[in-house]
């Protein structure tokens, strides 16, 4: 389910990005465009035993991913983390993390990962892709080139913003502590 055609950008996920995520992101991910996350792409997943049970090795079209288990009862199907923004190995080498219901993982869209299978039960996740024009008008997150822009309605899979040369500046996190 896309969020936008439930008319839910403006009202909620907007607000969400731009008063709560992106205070986060800009000192967790100021490499990413963590301070200046100007689109995003919100949509519904839903896993059960008749349907979808998981999803396999990938990596977002976003600089940052927010995965939120809206819930209903599941039991197994975790999520794991691979490699960043590379081809998954034959053997795969990955952590594995709980996905617990009525809570959500921040992490980088270019992080190959996945959902292993459900055993039982149905889950429902929320999953919103943030995006940087600032980020992406240098380089395209998925053909590592220099996107040729064209005019687009909406958010534009995030290459929204002015043309920018500059990235946006970075935080030592460290230095805040």
């Amino acid at each position: 389910v896309l969020l936008n055609e439930l008319g839910m950008d403006e009202s909620f996920l907007t607000p969400l990005r731009e008063q709560y995520l992106q205070p986060i992101t800009a000192l967790l991910y100021p490499e990413l465009g963590g301070p200046c996350l100007d689109s995003h792409k919100a949509f519904v997943v839903k896993y059960s035993l008749n349907e979808d049970l998981d999803l396999s090795s990938h990596y977002d079209n976003a600089e940052i991913t927010l995965n939120v288990s809206l819930g209903k009862d599941f039991t197994e199907g975790n999520l794991y983390f691979e490699e960043f923004n590379q081809d998954p190995n034959p053997v795969p080498k990955y952590l594995e993390v709980a996905h617990v219901r009525a809570q959500g993982l921040l992490h980088r869209g270019g992080q190959i990962h996945g959902a292993l299978p459900i055993s039982s039960g149905e889950r429902w996740n929320l999953i919103l892709w943030l995006r940087s024009s600032a980020i992406r008008n240098q380089l395209c997150p998925m053909c590592h080139s220099k996107p040729q822009l064209v005019e687009a309605e909406g958010f534009g899979d995030g290459f929204t913003g002015d043309l920018q040369e500059d990235v946006p500046e970075t935080v030592d996190v460290c230095a805040l502590w």
